[in-house]
């Protein structure tokens, strides 16, 4: 069985700084009643993200990415947020299906694309719950392990959760037709990080000549929802980097602006490991 995710472990001295991709992978080994081609499905592979954020345990972070593809579990919605329209039989609690379950896009996908179902057939239940057991839960609980561990040891956290975004939305989305910015940072309106933790990574990016924007189309997800508690020092954010500054959208390969956005985001990296230390007793 494929594992759920690679962890990288920070090569100097570790910082209270844990950064995810959780829609990084495309491997599993179950036989599936697929309706969706692969294609299809690859339009919602956060394509090359973890590279992009190579550079994490260079300054002292801790690089966690999945190694599932989205499309059959994604770790960035509730564990319950499933629309009863794709499974056969009952899940053994209740559902609770938000707006994007009710649009295709739950913790398991009905939708690949507007129109496009990802099977053939409605899932049962038993098997539902197995494929969160197999993916989802190992995801969440190395990811909640690493902040807590983090935040015991030195007082604080801060955690980024990073994706990829369509250069322009699609109906699935609230900004459908919309050309998007070059990146997202999101905190919930300010429910999961610091206004400063913020402000330090969009002024980052800004400065570097990108267009930014905040809480806006995305808001953030459960990643940065279930673990982070600013109150006590438990800060996440989520950045969507837009697809367009380094993709080929129709081929999925690296464009020529791959490199460059990569120095960039090494130097924001830089720029949140020294935010970090300066915020931590022991390194000051």
């Amino acid at each position: 069985m494929p594992h759920p995710y690679t962890l990288i472990e920070p090569v100097v001295a570790a910082l209270p700084l844990v950064v995810d991709s959780p829609h990084s992978g495309l491997h599993h080994d179950e036989i599936l009643p697929m309706s969706a081609t692969p294609d299809q499905l690859l339009t919602g592979w956060d394509a090359y993200v973890e590279e992009l954020f190579g550079h994490v345990p260079q300054v002292g972070g801790t690089l966690l990415h999945a190694g599932f593809p989205r499309w059959l579990v994604d770790a960035n919605r509730a564990r319950d947020d499933l629309d009863p329209d794709l499974l056969e039989g009952q899940m053994p609690y209740p559902l609770r299906p938000s707006d994007k379950a009710r649009r295709g896009m739950g913790v398991l996908r009905r939708l690949a694309l507007p129109g496009v179902p990802v099977y053939a057939c409605r899932l049962p239940a038993a098997f539902a719950e197995q494929l969160l057991k197999r993916y989802y839960d190992p995801y969440h609980a190395a990811i909640a392990g690493l902040i807590c561990t983090q935040h015991a040891q030195f007082g604080a956290v801060w955690h980024i959760d990073c994706h990829s975004m369509k250069s322009r939305g699609n109906a699935m989305n609230i900004d459908n037709g919309a050309a998007r910015p070059d990146f997202v940072v999101s905190n919930q309106d300010g429910k999961t990080s610091s206004a400063e933790f913020i402000e330090v990574v969009a002024g980052c990016l800004r400065e570097l000549g990108y267009n930014v924007s905040v809480n806006w189309p995305y808001k953030g997800a459960e990643l940065i929802g279930a673990y982070s508690d600013p109150a006590r020092g438990r800060h996440s954010l989520q950045i969507e980097v837009n697809r367009a500054l380094y993709l080929d959208e129709a081929r999925f390969v690296r464009s020529e602006g791959f490199a460059r956005l990569r120095a960039h985001l090494d130097l924001l990296l830089e720029v949140v490991a020294a935010y970090v230390r300066s915020q931590v007793p022991a390194f000051r």
